[in-house]
């Protein structure tokens, strides 16, 4: 079969009657007729991956332009002696324990654990990468709230003494950081999203 007919079924929904949104290959090769290798082969040649997907967003902010500015420059062109860190949050981890040991892979087996376990609450990470090292600055909180991402902010300002810092974070954080209120007046913090800032928790 000609694999331009292929590639153009492939860019097709599949009929409701299969109730699937994408072809698998060997679907798309039931549905014409022909071999699984042959319709594997046919997308290979054009790079047509129906099994993947990703995601976009349009951004609404008009400070956009500004804020990729500032964030690409520090990046591209870090101020004289000073530290230019990637701060970020991640909150509601779960602290879990199974109840049962993880069983490790085998030969001819994956790795295995139990569905259920035993929940010990949640704890949020902060941390702070320095873009020219690597080394990270992190703290975790039982709490995931302003005075925890102020303490944070004042942690990180102790660990680089008589340096000027620079904070890429995302707005969320930026938000909740003035630098009126990080204890070091050498911070400046530079959000690096276009989400609307969220009200202080």
């Amino acid at each position: 079969m000609d694999h331009n007919k292929i590639v153009a079924t492939t860019l097709k929904p599949p009929p409701k009657k299969y109730g699937v949104t994408h072809w698998s290959s060997r679907l798309l090769a039931q549905h014409l007729g022909v071999g699984n290798a042959t319709v594997a082969r046919a997308w290979r040649q054009v790079g047509v991956q129906p099994w993947r997907a990703e995601s976009f967003r349009f951004s609404t902010d008009p400070e956009l332009v500004a804020k990729v500015t500032d964030v690409v420059g520090l990046y591209l062109n870090p101020p004289t002696d000073a530290i230019v860190l990637c701060v970020d949050e991640k909150s509601q981890i779960q602290a879990l324990d199974r109840t049962a040991p993880v069983l490790p892979m085998q030969p001819h087996l994956i790795e295995r654990r139990s569905a259920d376990y035993i929940r010990h609450g949640t704890t949020t990470l902060f941390a702070a990468l320095e873009i020219a090292t690597g080394h990270v600055t992190g703290a975790l909180k039982p709490r995931h709230r302003r005075q925890e991402f102020l303490a944070f902010c004042k942690q990180v300002a102790r660990a680089y003494p008589d340096r000027e810092l620079h904070l890429v974070m995302d707005n969320y954080a930026a938000h909740k950081t003035p630098r009126s209120r990080t204890g070091s007046p050498r911070t400046r913090a530079s959000p690096c999203t276009s989400r609307p800032p969220t009200r202080p928790g």
